[in-house]
């Protein structure tokens, strides 16, 4: 599938840090050798679906313009027969600034919980960010972007090439028109409040 332009730069950056690493549920030779792009994208499906899980209340989300892109080797770029993809969930629930940082804390948590690595914390006021990596190798981040909206992103290493297809999770929101992203309009009474969380 042909990513949006706006996505382009962010598909090659996440094949090169993606890189060519292990690509199963097991981490098994075997399984690196045998597991497809395909298969891939819909495991890092599984990843965000799991996340979204661990979050109560419930978000609001739509799929994000997710794509694919081929692995190069070199300085050539020589193509090597494998490529990498992304997913993007896009939260459509208005979260206040007062209770970004619970749902990140919230985020992080369930993630060190499945055993994933916490690779980085952005800790800026404006755009505020966690980066993790699962050990079969996929790229993870929950990211505050304009307006404070919510991104989760799932990048998978590099696998054999073939076709990506849409996710085939439903989206639990309606699909809003025009360009990517449409900012949050769903109000919780939960995330959207506007005093911090009790501790």
């Amino acid at each position: 599938m042909k990513p949006p332009r706006a996505v382009a730069a962010l598909l090659a950056l996440a094949a090169l840090v993606a890189g060519c690493g292990p690509g199963t549920d097991d981490g098994s030779a075997e399984g690196r050798r045998t597991m497809h792009l395909q298969q891939g994208a819909e495991h890092a499906d599984a990843i965000l679906q799991e996340t979204l899980g661990s979050v109560r209340p419930e978000l609001k989300w739509n799929h994000g313009p997710g794509g694919s892109a081929g692995c190069t080797k070199g300085v050539a770029g020589a193509a090597t027969g494998t490529g990498a993809a992304d997913r993007i969930v896009t939260i459509m629930t208005i979260v206040s600034e007062q209770r970004r940082g619970s749902l990140l804390g919230v985020i992080e948590r369930a993630w060190k919980d499945r055993g994933y690595t916490i690779t980085n914390v952005n800790r800026s006021p404006k755009s505020p960010a966690v980066f993790a990596s699962t050990p079969d190798g996929y790229s993870l981040s929950v990211e505050v972007g304009g307006e404070g909206q919510f991104f989760l992103k799932a990048a998978t290493p590099c696998l054999r090439d073939t076709d990506v297809q849409q996710p085939l999770t439903p989206e639990n929101t309606r699909r809003r028109p025009g360009p990517f992203p449409q900012r949050p309009d769903e109000q919780d009474e939960f995330w959207s409040a506007t005093t911090p969380v009790q501790q």
